[in-house]
């Protein structure tokens, strides 16, 4: 909940726990086993976040993080929470808040779109598990695209184009380098099966503009951006990739603002482990880069997983704000991952840390955060707040209240097919054809024409130079019907005429 400005999640004792504005954009991590909180602990921070008009974002992988939207009720368990907390005298209400259901497959929210350019080629290779030529390829191919001025909408779009840089290969291989028919059939398969994996409706019109992200509602709260990722998880590459490439789009696309009093979008990635596992090191490199950087465009991004070890230390290096719940050490792994999360705190005199990570309760949690100079402070252990909003699922009836009564849903319900790379090469394809037709249809007049004057000079040679004018005209004519048409007709007076001509030109002793 908020709490004079600042962001109160727990209490140490009787020590308020906070997390303060102006460094919540330092990034965070919220760690620990399954089961010991974590859900909870996102919607607390969530929440406050939405109370002092910072949007957010997040990812739900299990479908509870929905209930955010409906406000939370009174029970055995909470009453005594909430004395236990002495919260009731801060003003703690239960409320739903205002959010927006996007699901990449248009089942359990507002369709979420992008284009096949803006995914660009590294992390759409990445999706579709390309190897290295079929990826050096693809980024030709987009070269090419890019080149000619063709807009790479969909993925029909995409096929289009390795199509047609297929057939061109030989032409385009002197300027662009190797392009081996085999790959491109292979990458041709691999769009393919990403289509039936629901590629075919990810990528398309009207993209999200992630601008619409940013509003506040009609009470000055954040806007609270749930993204179902229940089915998406089932394809944990494309999971990954999309979320990697949500940060970049708001790396790339957001100014410079450097320090700002709180954050412009609080970024929630849940099941981060994903976006690391089997990772190439130029993903790598641009994640951290993004991580190190995008703060001072004012995102702060908070990942979620099970053990701190799951994030790279380069990455885990720029988390300031950690909430680690409880861990399980049962195999000599676990011991050491264990060891590594405790390490991983500034040392608090008063109690053991590698310890008190077995031992800790579920809604419990050890945590260091960012003082007010930006100084992590030793680690607390803490009891984490309950949240304002409902703790389950959110019922099927409501949530589509919500997704259609949402200003969002009329932007991007129906698919648009702008006009792109697919219709423009289908329209030069159709040009071509009839250019061709022309140009064969000329080659045939003119193989004609040869033959007729052929026909011609052969006749002409047989009568000689004794022949008569009327004779000439004659046989001129005579030769005119039997080649036939207008043609045939004008060419037969002009023989006789010029066979007269001849035989005159003899008896005068003209040459």
């Amino acid at each position: 909940m908020l709490k004079d400005g600042k962001v109160y999640f727990g209490k140490s004792g009787e020590e308020e726990i906070y997390i303060y504005p102006k460094m919540a954009n330092r990034h965070g991590l919220i760690a620990g086993a399954t089961g010991t909180g974590k859900t909870v602990t996102l919607k607390v921070l969530a929440e406050s976040f939405s109370e002092m008009g910072v949007p957010v974002f997040m990812a739900d992988a299990k479908g509870d993080l929905a209930g955010i939207a409906a406000a939370g009720v009174m029970n055995d368990n909470m009453s005594e929470r909430l004395e236990r907390f002495g919260l009731i005298k801060d003003g703690f209400e239960f409320k739903g808040y205002t959010a927006s259901f996007f699901d990449v497959f248009a089942e359990s929210g507002i369709p979420l779109r992008t284009t096949i350019s803006e995914m660009g080629p590294l992390l759409l290779s990445r999706i579709m598990g390309l190897n290295q030529i079929q990826t050096d390829i693809m980024q030709i191919v987009f070269k090419i695209a890019d080149d000619e001025n063709l807009i790479l909408t969909d993925t029909k779009d995409l096929r289009e184009m390795l199509r047609y840089v297929g057939e061109n290969a030989a032409e385009y291989s002197a300027s662009y380098g190797s392009l081996a028919r085999q790959s491109i059939a292979a990458i041709t398969r691999a769009v393919v099966v990403l289509e039936s994996a629901g590629g075919e409706m990810f990528f398309g019109e009207p993209a999200l503009d992630l601008h619409d992200w940013f509003g506040t509602d009609s009470e000055g709260r954040g806007r609270v951006h749930i993204l179902a990722c229940e089915k998406l998880m089932n394809s944990p590459s494309m999971y990954a990739t999309f979320m990697l490439w949500l940060m970049s789009e708001l790396f790339n696309v957001l100014p410079e603002e450097g320090d700002l009093e709180k954050p412009k979008l609080v970024f929630f990635f849940d099941e981060a482990h994903m976006l690391f596992n089997g990772l190439p090191k130029v993903f790598l490199e641009k994640i951290e880069q993004v991580v190190k950087l995008i703060r001072s465009k004012g995102i702060g991004i908070y990942f979620i997983t099970q053990n701190p070890r799951d994030i790279p230390d380069s990455v885990l290096a720029q988390l300031g704000n950690k909430i680690q719940h409880a861990l399980h050490a049962y195999t000599p792994t676990e011991t050491k991952a264990v060891k590594a999360a405790a390490a991983s705190f500034r040392e608090n005199p008063e109690f053991d840390t590698y310890d008190t990570l077995l031992t800790l309760g579920i809604g419990e949690a050890l945590v260091s955060v960012l003082d007010d100079t930006g100084i992590p402070t030793v680690v607390k252990r803490v009891n984490i707040l309950p949240p304002q909003s409902s703790f389950g699922k959110l019922d099927d009836l409501t949530r589509n209240g919500i997704i259609n009564n949402d200003p969002l849903y009329s932007k991007y319900a129906e698919a648009v097919d702008n006009d792109s790379a697919y219709e423009l090469l289908k329209r030069i394809e159709a040009e071509r054809a009839e250019d061709e037709e022309e140009l064969e249809k000329k080659l045939i007049k003119e193989k004609e024409d040869k033959r007729k004057k052929a026909v011609i000079e052969k006749q002409a040679g047989k009568v000689g130079r004794v022949i008569t004018g009327t004779v000439g005209r004659e046989i001129g004519n005579s030769l005119g019907k039997s080649i036939g048409g207008t043609f045939g007709k004008r060419l037969g007076g002009n023989l006789g005429a010029a066979l007269g001509r001849g035989l005159l030109d003899t008896l005068f002793g003209r040459k």
